[in-house]
């Protein structure tokens, strides 16, 4: 047995480790090309990393895109990447509960044309709701769909909720 003391120091981080740091940069990459430009507007990017951004939207080979893919990635280990992912996360979160707020408007608007004890729940839990002008938009929406008609009448009281039922 040798009487050394072990390194307590860190290791440095290992081959595989690396390559997967790497591919997680390009894969944020890809993320910041898929934002429309609103969207994009929103971070405080560095010039370089902008521009690569828009020159990748711009390539449709797949071997180029790739390419480009990769000197982004490259270009986001010198930024600070937690920061644009903290608001790529909080971007993607804002969208999944726009998302889950208009599948609960449809489900209501759903309910409402199929049911008529519904117009009692939703006005029990929405007492703001004009009773009388979604009576009567859920009485045009019923009639269009004996009739098979164009579902107007659903849309406008699908408007209409998304105007009186907050988020």
């Amino acid at each position: 047995m040798s009487d050394e003391i072990p390194d307590s120091s860190p290791l440095p981080p290992s081959k595989s480790q690396l390559k997967r740091d790497a591919q997680a940069l390009v894969k944020l990459g890809e993320q910041l090309v898929e934002l429309d430009e609103k969207h994009l507007r929103q971070f405080s990017l560095p010039e370089n990393i902008l521009d690569a951004v828009k020159a990748a939207r711009k390539i449709r080979q797949h071997g180029a895109r790739k390419r480009q893919l990769l000197y982004l990635g490259k270009l986001l280990r010198l930024a600070d990447t937690m920061e644009i992912s903290t608001q790529l996360d909080s971007l993607h979160k804002q969208s999944k509960q726009a998302s889950q707020y208009f599948h609960r408007l449809e489900q209501w608007r759903d309910k409402l044309l199929a049911d008529d004890q519904a117009l009692t729940a939703l006005l029990t839990e929405y007492p703001t709701v004009d009773r009388q002008h979604i009576r009567q938009l859920i009485r045009t929406a019923r009639k269009e769909q004996q009739l098979n008609k164009a579902p107007a009448a659903a849309r406008s009281l699908f408007r209409y909720l998304r105007e009186t039922i907050p988020e």
